[in-house]
């Protein structure tokens, strides 16, 4: 091997562990972000869980009430809820350490349309987990709790109501992704706005199955789904013609492919 050569292969593995390096500073700082709002968060753990179970408390029968059937749920569940709501907190910050980490290495036209994307992909999310707590949540408890055979006692479990609510807030925030979605894929050329346009009855469709998958069995539930991911699918074609004719212009002129220093 040449000294060129050998040096070029130097300098590649200096880079490389350079990244390495940064790449774990930049895991440590999201760690350490989320960590220290748990830690701020412990104390109200259980008050955290009361505000979580109100949907569900408030449309309890009278006298009904939650139960605890594992010996360490009264303790693990709170804090469990804690880490969640930590972690939901702390996205913003989580999402800064990647874009720290990534932005060198992007081109002029992709750090514009990054950031928009980034931040509408979280505000969406937490309006997904918003949208399912204050009006889906309600609906499909009413509905539950009315459904109750004559002699049943509704006393759910609070680790097993936790679950169903995450999972619900999941569901809910990735479907409220819909623009942002269509947006990248526009941009990377998959599909074109023309074809989302003429796709309107096939979308609708999609909405109510993934809807009636990811709800429980009561039409009010899936409905309050399926009519946001409407509404959002033209979201995000309206999003697409905003942001796919900028970006293709970068593309186009001399200096879009510029990398910024």
């Amino acid at each position: 091997m040449s000294e060129v050569e050998q040096a070029g292969a130097e300098d590649t593995q200096q880079s490389l562990i350079s990244h390495l390096i940064e790449l774990r500073e930049r895991l440590l700082k999201a760690v350490a972000a989320v960590m220290v709002v748990l830690l701020c968060l412990l104390p109200f753990a259980n008050k955290l869980y009361g505000w979580l179970a109100l949907p569900l408390v408030r449309h309890l029968p009278q006298g009904g009430t939650m139960i605890a059937t594992e010996v360490a749920s009264p303790f693990f569940t709170p804090l469990k809820l804690a880490f969640f709501v930590a972690l939901f907190i702390a996205i913003p910050v989580v999402l800064y350490q990647l874009w720290a980490f990534v932005a060198p290495g992007l081109y002029r036209h992709e750090k514009r349309l990054a950031v928009p994307i980034l931040v509408s992909s979280v505000l969406l999310f937490y309006l997904g987990c918003t949208f399912a707590y204050f009006l889906v949540l309600p609906a499909v408890f009413t509905f539950m709790t009315h459904i109750a055979p004559a002699g049943v006692a509704v006393m759910p479990d609070i680790s097993h109501y936790l679950s169903f609510v995450l999972g619900l807030f999941f569901a809910f925030g990735l479907c409220f992704e819909v623009p942002v979605v269509l947006v990248i894929l526009v941009v990377l050329g998959v599909v074109s706005i023309e074809q989302l346009a003429s796709s309107r009855r096939y979308a609708i469709v999609g909405a109510f199955a993934i809807a009636a998958v990811l709800t429980p069995p009561d039409v009010l539930s899936q409905v309050m789904l399926a009519v946001p991911m409407i509404l959002l699918y033209e979201v995000g074609i309206f999003g697409a013609r905003l942001l796919a004719r900028p970006q293709a212009q970068s593309s186009a002129s001399p200096d879009g492919a510029d990398k910024l220093p």
